[in-house]
Order: C-alpha cells, then sequence, then structure tokens
C-alpha cells in the first residue's frame, strides 16, 4: 500500500511514517494543508491518513477539495478532535473512517488495511487466488496454507496483485502505488521484483500482458 500521511506534529508524523514502513508500507509524509491537498490530486495512493487542524488549509478543506476533483481514495481522519459536531463535518466532506487521538498504531493500521480491503471490492478478509491467500488484515500471505517470507518490496506488489486479481495492473499504477515520491526508481526495479515473486509462488501465476501491466491468475497450475 502506498500511503499519503498528512500530520504537523514533528515528532508524531515521522513515528506514524515509520510504524506504517514497518508493516510494508511506502508512505508520503506531508505537513501542511497545502502540500496536502497537491499531493493528494497529483499522486496515486491506496488510502490516505489525514489530519484535521493543519497549517495552511485544514483537513476538512483538503478533503472537500479531493472529493469535489473526483479524487475516491478512501481517507482516514486521524485527529484529536472528539467532538460529535467535528466527526460530522468530516464524515460530510467526504471521510471514510475516524480515528481520535490518543490510538493504538495496530487499530490504524487495521482500519487502513479495511478501507484499502473494501475499496478492492472485497468483503471478506481472506482474499484467496488458487493455492495463494491473503489475510488482510493481518498482513499475512500463505501459499498452498504455509506462511510466504516476502521483502517489503515483494508485500507491496503482491499486495496490489491480489486485491485486483485477475485484473491486468497497468505497469505505471504498480509502480506508483509502490514507491514513495521522492524514491530513486530504477527502470528495471518493477521487472526485478515480479522475478522473484514469480520463483516464489510460480512462474505462471504471474501473466505479462505486453504493453500493458501484469495480472495475477488463480486458475489450475498446468500438469
Amino acid at each position: 500500500m502506498r500511503i499519503l500521511l498528512v500530520e504537523d506534529d514533528p515528532d508524531l508524523g515521522p513515528a506514524i511514517a515509520r510504524a506504517l514502513r514497518a508493516e510494508h508500507c511506502a508512505v508520503d509524509l506531508a505537513a501542511d494543508g497545502v502540500d496536502a491537498q497537491h499531493l493528494g490530486e497529483t499522486e496515486t495512493y491506496d488510502a490516505a491518513v489525514l489530519d484535521l487542524g493543519l497549517p495552511g488549509k485544514t483537513g476538512a478543506e483538503i478533503l472537500a477539495a479531493w472529493r469535489a476533483n473526483g479524487r475516491a481514495l478512501p481517507v482516514l481522519v486521524l485527529t484529536a478532535r472528539e467532538a460529535w459536531a467535528d466527526k460530522v463535518a468530516a464524515f460530510k466532506a467526504g471521510a471514510d473512517d475516524y480515528l481520535t487521538k490518543p490510538f493504538r498504531l495496530e487499530e490504524l493500521m487495521m482500519r487502513l488495511r479495511a478501507l484499502v480491503r473494501r475499496a478492492a471490492g472485497h468483503a471478506q478478509t481472506r482474499i484467496e487466488c488458487g493455492p495463494l491467500a491473503f489475510e488482510s488484515q493481518t498482513g499475512q500471505f500463505e501459499l498452498d496454507g504455509l506462511p510466504l517470507k516476502l521483502t517489503a518490496f515483494e508485500w507491496r506488489v503482491l499486495s496490489q496483485l491480489i486485491l485486483r486479481r485477475e485484473v491486468v495492473i497497468e505497469r505505471l499504477d504498480l509502480l506508483e502505488r509502490v514507491y514513495e515520491g521522492d524514491a530513486d526508481v530504477d527502470s528495471n526495479s518493477l521487472e526485478v521484483i515480479i522475478g522473484r515473486l514469480r520463483r516464489k509462488i510460480g512462474a505462471e501465476r504471474i501473466e505479462t500482458v505486453r504493453g500493458r501491466g501484469y495480472r495475477l491468475t488463480c486458475g489450475a497450475q498446468p500438469a
């Protein structure tokens, strides 16, 4: 998952970003409202974590602008504001979830995973594709019932593929959701990751669609 984290607290923002990266997420951190609105309108994210009290523009203003511009990414509001009126205003502006500070990082991660899963059209937390299974609430992959060990980048790519199983994912779309905005990306890096995944789950499971991208297939392996 690639997450836009909007938090102006100089200690809390980097701490949340580190925690999300430890869960294999790519994270872009914005500390003011102007940068946050721009990133949300120009970059590709699986979800956003949005504070309400920000310099430049408020979180509610940013969220309303995103929705007015057709940006449908799931948004979790993370704020110290507990008043009912603030919650109502956030949901009216287009929030998908609301979490108050202080909070547990584990709960934040579970809520984000649920938002991303539902946005991809999955009602169940366990997503299966042939012998491959993804427990979306824990982030654990299994192959033939056994835990599958993956690097952070392999996890990011495979999670995108299984959330949209049997659908061709454009190469650029994958790149945008796997790497952070300031990353120096080698032109062949995605192909290297795909190659490693094929060795781990079976080469025929990830299909290359020439000129477009990749598709995770769930059919039976050939004898």
